[in-house]
């Protein structure tokens, strides 16, 4: 909606992780250099942490790009909550292969069978297991037993686990220890710094065509570096929301006024509300009936900016339908003779 205003040719800070986006951080800098040299090595586990949002999905997607495509044969598995040969399963399906209504030995031949002939035509197969802190203790044993697979020069498949920090700790347990003898490199993606975090926006404003429009004060990096701690999803929820209330407000300039106005509406929102710790929860009253005065003043506080926010969508609401049933009206006021289909 903001793209039209702005003159942006796509969205700056979409969600979903994009390669083109990739910003070099020192730390992501540094997770690319680890990761390079596991993949020199071609065998064993590669483990890369971070927190929820830290750009992990998307350092490894820039890998992948590096690589040349048609050596290349990636699959991805997302849901790990997943017993022993469910687990299996998911990775054959990730890879395209037969696997309903198969046996454990049917699976593990199906997938010996495929990543043999990828090697005899020199593909390298990469599989990419996300959030690797809820395997099971038997899952990872599957995992580590795939790496068992290979011919008589290298292993016939190479795994990347991407999980939150705590992953970092059930790697030291006792069990974990058959699978810490196969990792061959691991990195933790730690937050942006103040100076990165202004960076990581001005480059992916930039990737979008920016011309210096929207403008961006000092105090506004800090403020959203304030607010995000760093954390690159975060900081792309914030600057869209950012962008949204420019075009809605007219504004080409933000300064920490206008960042700290969307901060405190996100604030209110439950999606937003483990920013820092908060919760927006109310305790309950006390047995008889009546809360603390302390309690009192927040219940009014928070009844305060909740109104304050319904005052602010209203409006928010009103633009798009008057901009949806302005380009409707337009559309319908096209004559037949002017259309570009073609019978």
């Amino acid at each position: 909606m903001y793209e039209d205003y702005y003159r942006f040719s796509a969205k700056p800070f979409q969600l979903n992780p994009d390669p083109r986006f990739f910003f070099g951080s020192k730390g992501h800098k540094r997770a690319m250099a680890y990761l390079d040299y596991g993949l020199s090595l071609g065998e064993g586990f590669i483990v890369i942490t971070g927190e929820v949002g830290a750009g992990k999905t998307t350092l490894v997607r820039n890998l992948f790009r590096q690589l040349e495509a048609h050596n290349l044969v990636a699959a991805q598995l997302v849901s790990t909550q997943l017993d022993a040969e469910d687990t299996l399963r998911s990775v054959a399906a990730s890879f395209g292969l037969e696997h309903e209504g198969l046996t454990k030995s049917a699976l593990l031949k199906n997938l010996e069978d495929f990543l043999g002939a990828a090697a005899r035509q020199g593909k390298r197969a990469l599989l990419v297991v996300d959030e690797a802190q809820n395997l099971t203790q038997r899952a990872v044993e599957e995992l580590r037993m795939l790496s068992n697979f290979q011919n008589s020069e290298r292993s016939l498949i190479q795994t990347f686990l991407l999980g939150q920090p705590e992953f970092r700790g059930i790697l030291q347990s006792p069990d974990m220890q058959q699978l810490r003898q196969r990792v061959v490199a691991s990195y933790h993606l730690g937050p942006l710094d103040p100076d990165e975090t202004r960076g990581y926006i001005e480059h992916r404003l930039r990737t979008v065509g920016w011309q210096g429009m929207p403008g961006f004060d000092d105090e506004a990096f800090a403020a959203l570096h304030r607010f995000t701690g760093g954390i690159p999803r975060r900081i792309n929820t914030t600057c869209d929301r950012l962008l949204l209330f420019g075009f809605l407000e007219e504004k080409t300039h933000f300064g920490e006024a206008e960042v700290d106005e969307v901060i405190a509406d996100l604030k209110n929102e439950v999606a937003h509300q483990d920013f820092h710790g908060g919760t927006g929860i109310n305790h309950p009253a006390p047995a008889n009936g009546m809360p603390p005065n302390e309690d009192t003043a927040r219940l009014a506080q928070r009844i305060e900016q909740v109104e304050r926010s319904v005052n602010r969508i209203l409006p928010i609401v009103r633009k798009i339908l008057y901009t949806v049933s302005e380009r409707r009206v337009t559309d319908d006021d096209t004559p037949p003779e002017q259309n570009d289909t073609t019978y």
